[in-house]
């Protein structure tokens, strides 16, 4: 008799995940980090919708806005990317912080691709900002994960 002879179903089972049980996996790995993502842009899309329509933001077509008020933007922006992380490390079926990486990385990519498009639209530590503390957002959002 051999030892997988003697294993319980459920042992065997962990140790040699079936194609149906790798693919269920990657759905949720992939369904984590896009959950992350559609946080993030919901909820900063939201909070720019009522700086504006609050006034504290200029009307949009307006002449950029001030430094001040920018700074403010990337405030809110880090906690949101951070609490972003978190629900993607707290949703990752294994390895929460591979998982909040990977956001960090897309963050980072789409934060280059939105420097590069607005270049002119504001102050140019504004983008670039936003794209070095995608990833230190990142690793803090699945280090509060636990």
């Amino acid at each position: 008799m051999s030892d997988t002879d003697t294993l319980q179903p459920s042992v065997l089972a962990a140790a040699h995940p079936t194609p149906t049980r790798r693919s269920r996996r990657v759905l949720r790995s992939i369904g984590a980090v896009a959950a992350g993502l559609v946080a993030i842009f919901a909820i900063t899309t939201v909070t720019d919708i009522v700086m504006h329509a609050a006034g504290i933001f200029p009307p949009v077509g307006a002449p950029p806005m001030s430094g001040a008020l920018f700074l403010l933007a990337f405030a809110y922006r880090l906690v949101f990317d951070v609490a972003g992380c978190w629900l993607t490390a707290r949703l990752a079926p294994a390895r929460p912080m591979r998982h909040a990486l990977v956001l960090g990385a897309i963050g980072f990519v789409l934060s280059i691709a939105g420097a590069a498009a607005m270049w002119n639209a504001g102050p140019a530590w504004y983008p670039l900002a936003l794209a070095a503390s995608a990833l230190p957002c990142a690793w803090l959002g699945a280090r509060l994960h636990g």
